[in-house]
């Protein structure tokens, strides 16, 4: 009697088999949906009821604006030089907190700049920023 290994019925299955690869990892997966929910809640609490809104409102910001040829604008809009004091002032009553950004084109001679501070200043302003643009980098 010979036994031959070649045949058919003797061939070993060298498949593997995914199926219970899959279904654990299913079950791992639904684990996890049901447990993440129930990691992130929040402690409920019955807060007080207050008419007071006790969010700070936002802080006013004016930007004045001058071109080269002494022109004053105010968020945009064309003013006298003898408005924009009006205009300040007004702003700085309905809310003592409010900033000023001065926007001065580079060929504005410095004197017209400081008048500028000082109308900011005579209003009652005392927060002033400078806006400018940023310099370019040099390739190297």
């Amino acid at each position: 009697m010979k036994f031959e290994s070649s045949s058919p019925k003797n061939r070993m299955l060298s498949e593997i088999n995914m199926v219970p690869f899959i279904d654990v990892v299913l079950v791992l997966l639904i684990i996890f949906m049901v447990t993440t929910p129930l990691l992130y809640r929040g402690l409920k609490i019955n807060l007080p009821k207050t008419s007071a809104n006790s969010l700070k409102k936002p802080v006013p910001k004016v930007i004045v604006s001058v071109t080269k040829g002494k022109e004053v604008f105010v968020n945009g809009h064309t003013v006298t030089w003898e408005a924009l004091a009006a205009i300040l002032e007004r702003k700085y009553k309905e809310d003592k907190r409010v900033i000023v950004y001065l926007k001065a084109d580079k060929n504005v001679d410095y004197g017209t700049v400081v008048h500028l501070m000082d109308v900011v200043k005579t209003a009652g302003i005392d927060r002033l920023g400078m806006i400018t643009a940023p310099t370019p980098k040099n390739p190297e």
